[in-house]
């Protein structure tokens, strides 16, 4: 089928179908353990073992391992485990996370889901967990890769406190790289300590096959990489040539920018990464629909755990939003 303009091809999800999917919170319970048992073949997340049953009134763990002898439910091994928040609530903030352009505030989650800010917020990096981690191949059609700069403070600053910052003029905001395939169209993106040579370098090495063709700026720290490798040059206001050009992964940039400057308004360095997770997450299921991206959001979660300890923990980054 050959594809509409922009996505109107993909079968959507309204407010209220949402709403009727959901009466009850046994139906939202159910809906879960559809996504994460989809063969209706229910196995222990500690142990894999298929070797399980339903222990009447042993809310809120309502199953029972034979093998390894332990209680466990459809929240348990993934980033939901221990939230005391309803499943129903769960499935409307995943249904608001994947069909918003933008993504959700945590001050709009507190608001419709009526939780509080704190809950929201730590909410919010649960579902991102999701997409946490590199699960790509290395891309083998031709790739766009570009880097981008977030936060930053000089705009803020006097003159005489400009003058002491050295380097690019990103020298105090948080560096992205970021590649996209136009093949199959997904991105990937990161958060790096510094947009030099080596490290740009490593990062192509890390997201492409060697045969892969690299289409870049003219930023000399790419020059040299093994790949073929075609540039346009941004420096003389050049922004096609021939097939050169980066205007995928900036297409995928504007969008994040826009969800930082009109949704986030601050993002901290020691977080960006988890939002930057979000994008790519999301850009890469773009083309199923509404209901899918929903399923294969939740079927991500499986194995993955985030603690509240560890999503507050210092990771040597910055913690101020900027």
């Amino acid at each position: 089928m050959q594809k509409a303009p922009g996505k109107s091809y993909r079968e959507g999800l309204t407010l209220v179908q949402m709403m009727d999917m959901f009466p009850t919170e046994e139906s939202a319970v159910k809906w879960f353990e559809d996504c994460i048992w989809p063969s209706g073949n229910r196995t222990c997340p500690k142990c894999g073992c298929d070797g399980t049953r339903e222990v009447p009134n042993a809310k809120p763990m309502p199953y029972w391992c034979k093998s390894c002898r332990s209680y466990f439910s459809v929240r348990t091994s993934t980033p939901m485990a221990r939230s005391n928040i309803p499943m129903r609530k769960w499935a409307i903030g995943i249904y608001l996370c994947v069909t918003s352009l933008k993504s959700v505030s945590s001050m709009k989650l507190h608001r419709d889901l009526g939780i509080t800010q704190t809950s929201a917020w730590f909410m919010m990096h649960r579902i991102r967990e999701a997409w946490a981690g590199k699960d790509n191949d290395p891309f083998d059609g031709p790739v766009e890769i570009d880097e981008t700069f977030f936060g930053g403070k000089r705009k803020n600053k006097s003159n005489s406190e400009r003058a002491e910052l050295t380097g690019r003029g990103a020298v105090d905001m948080t560096a992205v790289v970021g590649a996209k395939c136009r093949e199959s169209n997904d991105v990937v993106a990161k958060v790096v300590p510094d947009t030099g040579k080596k490290t740009l370098q490593e990062f192509v090495d890390d997201v492409t096959d060697p045969d892969t063709v690299v289409y870049t700026d003219d930023a000399k720290a790419y020059e040299g990489i093994p790949n073929p490798h075609q540039t346009v040059k941004h420096s003389v206001s050049q922004f096609v040539n021939g097939m050169a050009h980066t205007n995928g992964i900036e297409s995928f940039w504007s969008m994040l920018k826009r969800s930082h400057k009109g949704t986030f308004h601050k993002m901290s360095p020691k977080h960006l990464q988890r939002y930057i997770n979000e994008f790519s997450g999301k850009h890469n299921i773009r083309s199923l629909d509404t209901l899918d991206q929903m399923r294969t959001t939740v079927a991500r979660m499986v194995g993955r755990n985030l603690l509240h300890r560890n999503l507050t923990a210092c990771n040597g980054l910055d913690n101020s939003g900027r």
